[in-house]
């Protein structure tokens, strides 16, 4: 009896050991399938999968979380102006630096301006004694801060000399007689840099370009 039982479990034994390994699935016996090999060729790049130490998963997490700084919109820019020396090396600059129709070298003409001029006064009192004299006349006046006409009055300005002498004839007829007609300003032209559309990558490339801009900064467009 012992012997048919030991007999038994080692029959039993060698039957599940043969289940368990598939050997008995041609027959149709054999344990059910754990494994869903159709999902291996779900994967996509399972090659890019990284396994991170906490303090890599911490700061890819806090980078995510932090939000990326806003963008500025693109502006106008201004420089100048440069008069003709200088206009030659600026355009062979902007060429080497800078993108095709991103920028453009306006020409610029400042106008003369002729005043009707009343000093140069002694002091500060002859100053404040004529001020008073163009009040009572109801004349308007702009002070002189330049140094070779302060201190003295602007009594009018014109872009001709025409235009000042036609002014001073008609201050004449109200009383003026010290008053003369003086060339404050020669007439300038130039260039003027305008770059219509600056991102933030035009940006980086403008810092290139800076030296060739002397002393003329960079300002936003009125």
């Amino acid at each position: 009896m012992l012997r048919l039982l030991v007999l038994v479990l080692v029959l039993s034994n060698a039957i599940y050991f043969a289940w368990s390994q598939d050997y008995l699935r041609p027959y149709g016996f054999g344990p059910a399938q754990q494994s869903e090999p159709q999902r291996l060729t779900q994967q996509i790049q399972p090659e890019a999968i990284q396994i991170l130490t906490p303090a890599e998963a911490s700061r890819q997490e806090t980078a995510v979380r932090t939000p990326a700084p806003p963008t500025q919109p693109p502006e106008c820019l201004l420089a100048g102006l440069f008069d003709e020396a200088q206009t030659g090396p600026l355009q062979q600059a902007l060429e080497a630096g800078l993108p095709q129709g991103s920028w453009a070298l306006e020409p610029v003409r400042i106008p003369a301006r002729w005043i009707i001029y009343m000093g140069r006064y002694r002091n500060e009192q002859q100053l404040s004694s004529k001020k008073a004299e163009l009040a009572n006349l109801r004349l308007k006046y702009e002070p002189l801060y330049r140094a070779d006409f302060s201190p003295g009055l602007s009594l009018g300005a014109f872009e001709t000399e025409e235009e000042a002498k036609a002014g001073l004839r008609a201050l004449n007829k109200r009383g003026i007689r010290t008053a003369r007609v003086v060339l404050e300003r020669a007439e300038v032209r130039g260039s003027q840099l305008r770059i219509a559309t600056a991102d933030e990558a035009l940006k980086v490339q403008l810092e290139e370009i800076k030296p060739a801009l002397g002393d003329k900064a960079l300002k936003s467009c009125p």
